[in-house]
C-alpha cells in the first residue's frame, strides 16, 4: 500500500492519460455552496472529457443523462435530469482531477456512485497494514478502489458493464482474490416512478439510474468469518449547501432489540443542531462544513435514504438491496472490535476540516449503503445494487414524493435545522 503512489501513476500513464494538465482557469474549482444550479451538466462533461474516457448514458429524449467514468472504477460522475444544461448533481474534485498529481491515502475525486470495498477499519479491515495504528497516518485506500480503472466490457446507450481482478491482504493477513463484475444502467421513468411507489408527476424532471454490484470468490478457498469478510460498498458524492438536510427513515422499537437508533461516533459525537433522531426519522445537516459521520445498522434502517437541497428543489432518492432477515454486516470503525459484524448497513458523511486550520477533502456530503458479508464459497457470487433517483420541480410536487419515500415531507425537512 506504501508504493500505491508511484503504481497509481504508472497505471493511469498506462491507460492512456486519465489525468492531464490543464490551464488554471480550467482547474478553478466549482462553487461549494448553494445555489449551485450553474453548475452544469455539460461544464462538468466537458472537463471530465479533458482527463479521460467518459460514457454518457443518455434516454431517447436527452434529458436523462449520466457520466460514468471507466478510469476512475466504473463510477458515475455526475448526472442530469435536464439535459446538458441541467444542474450536474454530482460532486467533482477539480482541483484534483486537473492537476494529475495522486495523493497518498486516498484520491477523492468525486461522483455519485463509487465502487468500494469494506471493511474499512477493525481486524479486518483492507484500509489499513497489519499492526498498523488507527489513524489517519495510517489508513490506505486500496488501489483497486481508488486509482486504477476498470475495463469496459460492454456498452450501449443505456448501460456500461466493467471487469476488475482484485487481490487484497486484510489487517489478520488473510488474502482474498476478487472478480468484480460491475453495470450502470439508466432506470427508465415508469419503473422509477414504480420504485418510487408514487404516481408520475409530469412537472418533475427526474434523472434514475442504478448500479449492480457483483463480487465473487476467484480463489480456491472459501471467506470464513473467523479470517474476515469482505462488503460490496457504495458512496455516493454530492454538493453540500447550507440548506441541503441528509434523510434517513428508520424503523422505531426497543434498543434491546432493534440496537441503538444511530451510530454517531465514528469521527467523536456529532455536536447538537447537526444530527436529530425521532422514532421514525433521522436528520443530519449536509452543509459540507463538519466532518461527521453516521450509521444505521440493518435491523433499524430500511431499503432507503435521500437528501433535499431547498435552495435548488432538489430530491433526492437512494435505493439499495436490503436482505429481509438477519445478516452479517462489516464493521468498518477505526478500532479492534468486539463485535465485528454488527456493522451498519447506512452510512451518511459530512465532509468538513479534518483539524481546525485544516482543509476539508471536498467539501461534500455522502449517501452510502453496504452489502451483507460476504462469506462466499470459491466461485460463488455476491450481489449488491444501489439505486439513485434525482427529481427536481416545485416543493408542492416533491412533497408527496418524500413521504411516500422518507416519511417526511419537504415541510418537515425544511424545519429540522431551521434557525
Amino acid at each position: 500500500m506504501r508504493n500505491r503512489h508511484a503504481v497509481g501513476i504508472a497505471i493511469i500513464s498506462a491507460a492512456a492519460s486519465l489525468l492531464l494538465s490543464l490551464s488554471v482557469a480550467d482547474a478553478a474549482p466549482r462553487q461549494k455552496s448553494a445555489p449551485h444550479a450553474d453548475l452544469t451538466f455539460k461544464s462538468d462533461l466537458e472537463f471530465l472529457q479533458k482527463h479521460g474516457e467518459v460514457i454518457v448514458l443518455s434516454d431517447d429524449k436527452g434529458q436523462a443523462q449520466v457520466a460514468v467514468s471507466p478510469g476512475m472504477q466504473g463510477r458515475v460522475m455526475t448526472s442530469s435530469a435536464g439535459g446538458p444544461e441541467g444542474t450536474s448533481y454530482g460532486w467533482i474534485n477539480r482541483e484534483l482531477i486537473a492537476p494529475g498529481k495522486l495523493r497518498q491515502h486516498i484520491n477523492a475525486f468525486g461522483g455519485e456512485d463509487r465502487f468500494w470495498l469494506g471493511p474499512e477499519g477493525g481486524q479486518y479491515a483492507i484500509f489499513f497494514a497489519k499492526g498498523a495504528p488507527f489513524n489517519l497516518d495510517h489508513w490506505f485506500t486500496p488501489a483497486a478502489v481508488d486509482t486504477e480503472p476498470f475495463d469496459v466490457v460492454a456498452k450501449n446507450p443505456a448501460s456500461a458493464l466493467f471487469r476488475k481482478h482484485i487481490e487484497l491482504t486484510n489487517y489478520s493477513g488473510a488474502k482474498f482474490s476478487v472478480d468484480v463484475n460491475r453495470e450502470v444502467r439508466l432506470v427508465a421513468p415508469a419503473d422509477a416512478w414504480k420504485h418510487l411507489g408514487v404516481n408520475e408527476t409530469t412537472g418533475v424532471k427526474m434523472v434514475a439510474y442504478e448500479s449492480v454490484n457483483k463480487i465473487t470468490n476467484g480463489g480456491k478457498e472459501p471467506w470464513k468469518k473467523e479470517t474476515g469478510l469482505l462488503s460490496v460498498w457504495i458512496l455516493g458524492m454530492f454538493n453540500p449547501s447550507p440548506s441541503t438536510t441528509i434523510v434517513i427513515p428508520i424503523k422505531g422499537g426497543p434498543e434491546s432489540e432493534l440496537g441503538k437508533p444511530v451510530n454517531s461516533d465514528y469521527f467523536g459525537t456529532v455536536p447538537p443542531g447537526r444530527l436529530i433522531v425521532k422514532n421514525d426519522v433521522v436528520y443530519f445537516k449536509g452543509d459540507g462544513k463538519y466532518r461527521s459521520k453516521i450509521g444505521i445498522n440493518p435491523k433499524r434502517g430500511k431499503p432507503v435514504m435521500g437528501s433535499y437541497d431547498a435552495g435548488n428543489k432538489v430530491l433526492t432518492i437512494v435505493q439499495y438491496t436490503l436482505p429481509a432477515g438477519p445478516a452479517p454486516y462489516v464493521n468498518s470503525q477505526w478500532k479492534l472490535q468486539d463485535n465485528p459484524y454488527e456493522g451498519d448497513a447506512i452510512n451518511s458523511y459530512n465532509d468538513g476540516p479534518p483539524k481546525p486550520g485544516e482543509k476539508p477533502l471536498g467539501p461534500f456530503y455522502e449517501l452510502e449503503s453496504s452489502s451483507p458479508a460476504a462469506a462466499l464459497e470459491a466461485g460463488k457470487t455476491l450481489e449488491h445494487v444501489h439505486r439513485t433517483i434525482h427529481l427536481q420541480g416545485s416543493e408542492k410536487e416533491l412533497d408527496a414524493i418524500a413521504r411516500a419515500t422518507l416519511g417526511a415531507g419537504i415541510g418537515d425537512i425544511k424545519k429540522a435545522f431551521a434557525k
